[in-house]
């Protein structure tokens, strides 16, 4: 089945740098829909057509929802004024006329809200209903903050949800103001992930540690001006996801190198506690990895305790904490046999989680994230709001 896209109505306001016209154009993109025309032109000649007013800002998530649906008029607010349309050849007239009005006139066309579409995105282990709003000059930072919030996962340790928001928004600004690419981005963090290894392995661990936070604030910045810009790209997925998945462990491999010890340190020679490390690391991602089979969710948007976990489970950012705290109070050899004793913990926990996982699958089901439970925010107030979103990105 193949769908094409008509644009009517005109917005003047850039957000991030970006038109709406070509925001959308790049949306529409991202989920198969290349065929787009203006409203003036010939209407594409495709088996549906997605109808969208320009003067609305939409996210993905919320054009997805709506290509799941067929002959239906999204609504923006509560009085009624429409936003976009989605159906068939055979109601596209239909569908065109009814951006006149603001109320349903016949059955031809369902009209529905955004509350219709699907809220949860595994992808950003956060539920927030799809964006739809409209935009005008005096809302321009309102809406950019909401694009910049929605752009950020629920779920993720605490370093990026509760300390990077904020300065990496300044970075994003920036970036989109001077046509910065998240690409471009990516490849500083490459080399100053690389910079902190090699400094690592000379024991240089505060030179090393100022590379690593900078590399992990920009591992915070390239993925939302991807976001905000609509520029994601699947090089740029790959090359993100590749180094923060590879080279941790040989940060800390390369860190216990740089101790230059000449004897044991806590009863063990440092080839068996790097290997400790490299293993429960390994360990851990494979973990992760075999929790997918058992369902449609990740291992931490499972249940709320797997949600609080991640905040502090043996990722790069958390164990920077403690490598951190250790060489300012100088012991770095202390720090990294607390990473090994924590990477080993984590992974413990996390198989533990995984068993727990695999006798519930067995006994009713596929997995869901409670996220995706309606009743998530009165079961679960206090973890729906922590992680239905990150609160902190949308100030």
């Amino acid at each position: 089945m193949t769908v094409g896209a008509v644009l009517i109505g005109h917005c003047s306001v850039d957000l991030w740098g970006l038109d709406n016209n070509t925001r959308l154009r790049r949306q529409l993109r991202a989920i198969g829909i290349v065929d787009v025309r203006l409203k003036d032109e010939t209407p594409p000649a495709t088996d549906r057509i997605l109808i969208i007013d320009q003067r609305f800002l939409f996210e993905v998530k919320t054009l997805q929802g709506l290509l799941v649906q067929c002959n239906v008029v999204l609504t923006a607010d509560s009085k009624g004024t429409i936003a976009a349309a989605h159906g068939d050849q055979d109601h596209f007239d239909a569908m065109l006329a009814s951006f006149n009005q603001t109320t349903e006139t016949g059955s031809e066309l369902e009209f529905i809200s955004t509350q219709s579409l699907h809220a949860y995105d595994d992808h950003l282990r956060r539920t927030e209903p799809p964006l739809l709003e409209a935009v005008s000059p005096a809302r321009k930072g309102e809406l950019e903050a909401l694009l910049y919030g929605n752009s950020y996962k629920g779920i993720t340790d605490f370093v990026t949800k509760w300390w990077w928001p904020k300065p990496a928004r300044h970075i994003v600004a920036w970036c989109a103001d001077h046509s910065i690419s998240a690409n471009a981005v990516t490849l500083a963090g490459v080399v100053l992930m690389f910079s902190a290894m090699m400094l690592f392995a000379h024991g240089w661990f505060i030179s090393g540690l100022i590379c690593g936070w900078i590399m992990t604030l920009l591992d915070t910045v390239d993925g939302k001006l991807a976001r905000v810009t609509v520029t994601s790209s699947r090089i740029g997925h790959v090359m993100d996801h590749g180094m923060d998945i590879v080279h941790p462990p040989f940060w800390y491999v390369y860190w216990g190198l740089g101790l230059n010890l000449s004897g044991p340190l806590a009863g063990y020679d440092i080839f068996t506690l790097n290997l400790a490390i490299v293993g429960g690391y390994i360990g851990g991602r494979l973990i992760e990895g075999a929790f997918h089979v058992l369902g449609r969710c990740s291992m931490f948007a499972w249940r709320p305790f797997d949600a609080y976990f991640r905040l502090i489970t043996a990722r790069r950012n958390p164990c920077m904490v403690i490598l951190s705290v250790a060489t300012i109070a100088g012991r770095p050899d202390i720090g990294f046999v607390g990473i090994v004793l924590w990477t080993a913990t984590s992974s413990l926990i996390l198989l533990g989680r995984l068993g727990y996982a695999i006798i519930e699958r067995f006994r009713h089901g596929p997995l869901h994230s409670w996220l995706e439970v309606p009743t998530a925010a009165s079961d679960f107030p206090r973890a729906f709001a922590e992680f239905s979103g990150t609160r902190r990105a949308y100030r």
